[in-house]
């Protein structure tokens, strides 16, 4: 009989479902079925883990019962009530910002049930809190995926009615002070004033007194109404309102104060921009910077940002987790306290309330400098505002009036880059000297106030302001002549001049705690004008300098040739760079100098003292639109210790046709300097 061989074959069922044929596929296509449901469950565990994990994130505690196995919930002691309430105690108690998640694994251990484990971190107040490790199942009920919950998933080694209990050593920011010791930045008790909402009264007698309040305390009605009207604030509850920096001898009716330390800036005003403020740690800080504790203050600005790490110092404390009747079972987090370093500067307090004080609000700044070691005597920008009110909370009123000021009172305008006008022309004289090309004695005839090199440069011409020729080097300083220093610049050449130039701090990023971008020459590598050139000699044309660049470029002037770095650290080695030009040409400027305030007929004779020796150059850079029509004006003035060599002024007024002129409005800056800097 013949044998056939029975193969084996997969076979295709017809299924009727409700008058629909469909074809089921039994053998590999089962098994592949089977594969697609096993992904699609693990699909639905993994998306109940991360939902939980980002409810997590938010911390939307209310939302976790939805996806949390109740009767997990009920055998560990809880309601989904209690447990909502526990999880925001524990996590607003230990101020925790910025949880995040990783090392998510959710893995099958059996049909219907997935291990579930990943990884936690936080900021509290110690600082970061991380590698917090969870493990738990994940079991699905009916057509969902419910997480097995247990204390541990608050914190591990959590269980029962445990309780996590956190004490804070808080650490104190260090302070800043100046060359002898006075304080720029420091912590002071002050009196903090706010409201007792029960003792306000009721009705009028409320109304009346909280007008009473605003108007001693200039803390508008509706912040404090707004401020009463938190989730927290109790009848008879503390409810602060703001800090008062004059002694507190009266309150009205339903205030109170109470003693509390803050920052507090000294100066105010006169030196907020270089200084800086803090203010309250956001979660961006934290986003930037995950060492950060979720409360305390950061630097924001000026060298409390700069030094901000050394200032800050670290909180010390504890965060636990403690039975319920407080006994530690186990530490989450531990830090030693560190306060804060304390840093010096080489300002003079003195010298920066002075500098401040000769703008009287006109737009402007004041850079004072030891020439020879490079120390900032100070660094002072008009108009300006108070950082004790950005620190410890300013009013809307008043920040509109800062942010909404023409004048930016925000600006540091010390490390503002501007074209220096006339005081560049120092430079170009050295330059020229050292050169050969520029000889001091020789005169040039020079006819009327404006001149162009020939017909090629069109409607162009520079001009200047006194007429006078023949001009040699002496006169064309002492008499700011801008044709003279255009005509020695195209005659040494753009090769020559940008060489020169070079030798300087152009491109140069300084090593100081204060940001500024790199003085600038001109936009390009090359000028690709004559004109252009010829600008940059008299101190414009695309030139950007900051008066702090400035006076580090002059200190040649002072240190026969030798370029000395600026420093705002007393403690920090002084920087230098030999030989940018040479003594001969320095001590030919420096000499013809000596004019603008000896000469009765110089710009700064206003400022000559007999019995000290003082040098000095005058400078406008005129930014306007086209030949030929007014512009606005900055005023320079550079005045130059020479009795002593002890220090080196560059102050600059913005728009001086409108606000006056540096020369104007310094010398009672000057007579201090000439009095007290030997």
């Amino acid at each position: 009989m013949e044998r056939r061989s029975k193969k084996k074959s997969n076979k295709t069922v017809f299924l009727a479902l409700g008058g629909v044929v469909a074809v089921a596929a039994i053998g590999g296509g089962y098994f592949a079925y089977s594969s697609w449901q096993k992904t699609q469950e693990l699909n639905k565990a993994e998306k109940s883990a991360k939902t939980f994990l980002n409810y997590f994130s938010k911390q939307e505690f209310e939302q976790f019962p939805e996806l949390l196995n109740e009767a997990s919930v009920k055998k560990s002691g809880y309601d989904n009530t209690k447990l909502v309430e526990k999880y925001q105690a524990v996590f607003s108690g230990i101020q925790a910002e910025g949880i995040k998640s990783k090392d998510v694994h959710v893995i099958q251990d059996k049909e219907g049930q997935y291990t579930f484990t990943y990884k936690l971190e936080m900021t509290t107040p110690l600082g970061n809190l991380k590698d917090l490790s969870y493990k738990t199942t994940i079991k699905k009920t009916g057509e969902n995926y419910k997480i097995n919950w247990a204390p541990n998933l608050i914190f591990p080694e959590m269980s029962g009615q445990d309780k996590i209990s956190i004490g804070i050593d808080a650490a104190n920011r260090g302070e800043i002070v100046d060359r002898k010791g006075e304080g720029l930045a420091v912590n002071q008790a002050f009196d903090q004033v706010g409201i007792v909402p029960g003792k306000l009264g009721e009705g009028q007698e409320k109304t009346d007194n909280i007008k009473a309040f605003s108007e001693q305390f200039k803390v508008s009605v509706d912040e404090v109404e707004q401020k009463l009207k938190q989730d927290w604030v109790k009848p008879d509850a503390f409810v602060p309102m703001t800090i008062s920096f004059e002694p507190v001898t009266t309150l009205p009716k339903g205030a109170a104060s109470q003693d509390t330390i803050v920052r507090y800036y000294p100066l105010k005003e006169a030196a907020a921009q270089l200084v800086g403020y803090v203010g309250t740690i956001t979660a961006e800080d934290i986003e930037k910077d995950s060492t950060l504790s979720s409360n305390g203050v950061i630097g924001k600005v000026g060298l409390e940002q700069a030094y901000d790490k050394e200032l800050r110092g670290q909180d010390g404390g504890n965060i636990s987790i403690t039975d319920e009747n407080g006994a530690v079972k186990s530490v989450l987090q531990k830090v030693d306290k560190k306060d804060g370093e304390k840093i010096q500067l080489t300002i003079d307090n003195n010298v920066q309330s002075q500098s401040y004080a000769i703008f009287n609000n006109r737009p402007g700044s004041a850079v004072i400098m030891d020439p020879q070691q490079g120390d900032l005597l100070a660094a002072a920008s008009s108009p300006s505002f108070d950082p004790n009110k950005m620190a410890n909370g300013i009013s809307q009123a008043d920040y509109d009036g800062y942010a909404n000021n023409e004048n930016l009172p925000f600006t540091a305008r010390f490390a503002t880059g501007y074209a220096p006008g006339s005081t560049f022309k120092t430079i170009t004289g050295g330059i020229g000297l050292d050169a050969g090309t520029l000889k001091p004695d020789e005169e040039i005839a020079i006819n009327g106030l404006k001149w162009q090199k020939d017909a090629s440069w069109g409607d162009y011409f520079v001009t200047r302001v006194k007429e006078a020729s023949p001009v040699n080097l002496r006169t064309a300083l002492v008499n700011s002549d801008n044709i003279y220093f255009a005509e020695q610049t195209l005659r040494m050449g753009e090769d020559t001049f940008r060489k020169g130039l070079d030798k300087f701090i152009f491109g140069e990023k300084l090593d100081l705690s204060i940001p500024m971008n790199p003085a600038q020459i001109s936009n390009e590598d090359k000028f690709k004008s004559e004109i252009l050139l010829a600008d940059t000699g008299y101190g414009q044309g695309q030139l950007l300098v900051t008066p702090i660049q400035q006076a580090t470029m002059y200190t040649v002037f002072q240190n026969e040739g030798k370029l000395i770095y600026p420093k705002i650290e007393l403690n920090k080695e002084t920087k230098t760079k030999e030989n940018v030009i040479s003594s001969n040409a320095t001590n030919t400027i420096v000499t013809d100098l000596l004019g603008s305030v000896e000469d009765e007929t110089g710009y700064v004779h206003n400022m000559y003292n007999p019995e000290f020796s003082l040098a000095a150059k005058t400078g406008t850079a005129e930014i306007k639109d086209k030949q030929d029509t007014v512009g606005k004006e900055n005023s320079f003035l550079l005045a130059m210790d020479r009795t002593n060599n002890k220090f080196q002024a560059m102050i600059m007024v913005e728009d001086s046709r409108k606000n006056d002129t540096a020369t104007n409005i310094s010398k009672p800056l000057i007579d201090y300097l000439e009095a007290n800097i030997k």
